[in-house]
């Protein structure tokens, strides 16, 4: 299988649901993204992308998400959880893995229910385009919920 495909995402999620609570939760103990390597549930999750280093930070943070629901950024979820600027900016400023590490803090700290194969192509194509994707969506829900224009033509 090509590396430059991306995996399946929403069969990633399925087969993640489908596993024992064992496996489930050695996977929510991880610290970081690289102990993926010790824990045989990462290989059940590969999927055909092994040796593929942006599955790590989809399963790493697969744990972290509660339920799909369609339409539902990462920044809008992070948004609606009144997670602060602060700590989203330490996601945005950090470099791997630690960006990862604090984005899953976020993720743990909060009943998320989001798009998930949203999350997962921002995930897999990790990068300053999608870190910034994720704030501009964070600030642009929040200014719609307070009633603030986002449009700098609007009268």
């Amino acid at each position: 299988m090509s590396q430059q495909n991306p995996p399946d995402f929403m069969r990633l999620y399925q087969q993640y649901t489908e596993l024992k609570p064992g496996p489930k939760a050695e996977l929510r103990r991880l610290a970081e993204p690289d102990e993926l390597a010790e824990v045989p549930a990462f290989y059940h999750l590969l999927n055909g992308h092994a040796g593929d280093r942006r599955m790590k930070r989809l399963i790493y943070c697969l744990p972290t998400v509660k339920k799909h629901v369609e339409g539902v950024s990462l920044g809008q979820a992070l948004a609606k959880a009144e997670i602060s600027e602060k700590r989203l900016f330490m996601v945005i400023r950090s470099e791997y893995p630690n960006d990862i590490v604090q984005l899953r803090r976020l993720l743990k700290m909060v009943d998320l229910n989001l798009d998930w194969p949203k999350l997962a192509e921002a995930l897999y194509w990790w990068g300053q385009s999608n870190k910034q994707r994720m704030l501009e969506d964070y600030f642009f829900y929040q200014n719609s919920k307070s009633g603030k224009s986002t449009n700098p033509n609007a009268a």
